[in-house]
């Protein structure tokens, strides 16, 4: 990581300097703000993070609870997610204590004695098989603290307002704070206003049925246990992630972290019609019987219960991610997370892809708020976010389907693990892309960068630094400060590279505050065809070599080389079947392309950009 540039640093680097409202944040929720933050989940504490790294724009969080999360009901950490806490920079130490899924293995019906359960495959998992991140199982109150740490320690300052409960909003046509908000404040009901709001308060949404949207979809006839268990047992498995069909029922069994707690799905069969949600009344003492019944000749001697609950699965998708119902004007009310999407929980979707959520709307906030960009990007939350949704929906729905099935049911016995295993890359969160839009060029020349697609995340890959020829991976350098990231592919001599550099210059300085680091809304690298040791880094473009902070100091690190050395096997152009006349890839603050051009036509992408961005 980088620090030094405004001045010799000897605390933890990762606490940033406050700035703005984080020099002296109210320790009361104030009167007015320019974003009110409702709910404190993986999508509202994602989204405060985020919003922490614009200290000029008033972020507050409320939370009806009187503290942080204790026990949390998600922990399923798919490989998109890693690499999203990567940005925010917490990613190593959450692996550490993480449980790390390194393999599935599916159990069925013995042929010879059905009563009894063997082993029918044991297959690696998709995680480092697609990805440098891996899939990994935390408590989900772990997720929140890391970001709720990341929040704190950005420039913001931004820390949750617990016990404060929403009760509800309305939207005014005009003023500086046109949505009105009803509270209640450790018991006190009051009225604040802001600029916009993001619900991000969960299933059963306040702020959902306050702004008149209505989750679409049902809730299935089929009752699943869920229960945290410590236990002896004798069966084999116990701390490998599992798919357990039998003939009494199946089980989805996943060890969580800590290498002693494990959480186990147990499938409490159809639901009788007119039940009226008394299964979820089970017992946990009927929810471990049916366990023991399942996993027969093994067994489970449970010695404590850390939590269970009884749910009927359900898939249902919100009308509408934000409050513009007739689209005749910008939103100022959003959802996240469970508040437009619910589903079951054996996908191991719901945290994930609510984090995305979080993610995708945070920056476009900090830009419109800070007018680097027209209030029309936030129209392109719920255009890019509700088909995810629907496509989660829809892969759920599958999945359920087949871990429900009885043994009679299954042809093939491989086929629960065949579908795992093909369709990784959907869970993983890899597979979501963006159509054109304002930030997603749709004159972009795919065929010039073929490993970037546009629309999706930004894989990385591996590259030399040409200051101190380390190899590092050139997307992890991409925190989630807000910015824009730039890669300049060179072409074979860095001539069009240096025309490239000179036109663009100008440009990326309209969109730059004259107040700001040079390179404090784009983040510019260039990447060039040779190794490191056989060119100057000082012959790059200034524009590559930028000087920084109140003493201009200039940052070396904006400069990498293709060519494998003894460290590096790999040649990022041929990864990722890059144009070797030179490419340049254009990445939003959220990691996904967003532009694909030639270094012989800064004009399109100069274009692009006044389309997308407002002139500083």
């Amino acid at each position: 990581m980088q620090f030094h540039h405004h001045g010799y640093v000897s605390h933890d680097p990762r606490v940033l300097p406050a700035a703005g409202i984080g020099l002296d944040r109210p320790a009361e929720l104030p009167d007015e703000m320019d974003v009110l933050i409702v709910g404190s989940g993986p999508a509202g504490m994602l989204l405060a993070a985020q919003m922490s790294q614009f200290p000029d724009v008033s972020t507050r969080i409320i939370e009806k609870r009187d503290g942080r999360l204790v026990l949390g009901q998600a922990d399923g950490i798919q490989p998109r997610s890693v690499e999203t806490f990567q940005a925010f920079g917490f990613a190593p130490r959450i692996i550490a204590e993480a449980y790390n899924i390194g393999w599935m293995n599916f159990w069925g019906p013995d042929p010879a004695n059905p009563a009894n359960i063997i082993r029918t495959s044991r297959t690696e998992d998709y995680g480092l098989k697609i990805s440098e991140f891996p899939h990994l199982i935390v408590n989900q109150a772990r997720v929140l603290d890391y970001f709720a740490e990341a929040a704190l320690h950005g420039p913001g300052r931004i820390v949750p307002d617990y016990g404060v409960e929403f009760l509800g909003l309305t939207v005014h046509e005009e003023g500086e704070y046109p949505v009105e908000v009803r509270v209640n404040d450790h018991g006190t009901e009051r009225t604040v206003r802001a600029t916009y709001v993001a619900g991000c308060d969960g299933a059963r949404s306040a702020v959902r049925e306050a702004i008149g949207r209505k989750h679409v979809g049902s809730v299935s006839a089929h009752a699943w246990g869920v229960m945290d268990v410590l236990v002896n047992t004798d069966f084999p498995d116990w701390r490998t992630k599992c798919a357990i069909n039998a003939e009494a029922g199946n089980i989805l069994h996943i060890p969580r972290e800590g290498g002693y707690l494990s959480r186990m799905y147990i499938d409490l069969g159809a639901v009788a019609e007119g039940d009226n949600h008394q299964v979820r009344s089970t017992s946990i003492e009927e929810i471990i019987a049916k366990a023991n019944e399942i996993l027969h000749p093994y067994a489970l001697d449970v010695k404590e219960v850390a939590w269970h609950s009884v749910y009927e699965v359900g898939h249902r998708v919100t009308d509408g991610f934000d409050d513009a119902l007739d689209g005749e004007r910008h939103p100022r009310v959003f959802l996240t997370g469970d508040a437009c999407h619910t589903h079951s929980a054996k996908a191991g979707q719901g945290m994930n892809v609510s984090m995305q959520d979080g993610f995708n709307l945070g920056w476009k906030l900090g830009h419109v708020l800070t007018g680097r960009a027209p209030a029309e990007l936030l129209s392109t939350y719920a255009a890019e976010r509700r088909p995810v949704a629907q496509q989660l929906i829809d892969f759920d729905r599958e999945w359920s389907s087949l871990m429900a099935r009885k043994p009679e049911e299954i042809s093939d016995p491989q086929e629960l693990a065949t579908y795992y295993l093909a369709t990784a890359e959907f869970p993983s969160g890899f597979m979501t892309q963006y159509e054109p839009s304002m930030i997603v060029d749709g004159s972009s020349r795919q065929e010039l960068a073929i490993g970037f697609p546009l629309g999706r995340r930004f894989q990385s890959a591996e590259v030399t630094r040409v200051g101190d020829g380390n190899v590092v991976h050139l997307g992890h350098h991409a925190t989630a400060d807000g910015r824009w990231r730039v890669y300049a592919f060179a072409d074979a001599d860095a001539s069009k590279l240096a025309t490239w550099a000179d036109a663009m210059g100008p440009v990326f300085a309209r969109h730059t505050p004259q107040d700001g680091d040079v390179d404090a809304v784009f983040d510019v690298k260039a990447i060039y065809q040779q190794r490191f040791d056989e060119f100057q880094i000082t012959d790059a473009p200034a524009l590559f070599l930028p000087r920084t902070g109140p003493f201009g100091l200039t940052d070396w690190e904006k400069v990498y080389a293709a060519a494998p050395t003894v460290w590096c096997e790999d040649d990022i152009f041929a990864v990722r079947e890059l144009s070797r006349d030179g490419v340049v890839v254009v990445v939003r603050p959220d990691q996904y392309v967003a532009a694909i051009h030639p270094l012989d036509a800064p004009d399109r992408l100069a274009a692009f950009l006044e389309g997308a961005l407002l002139p500083a």
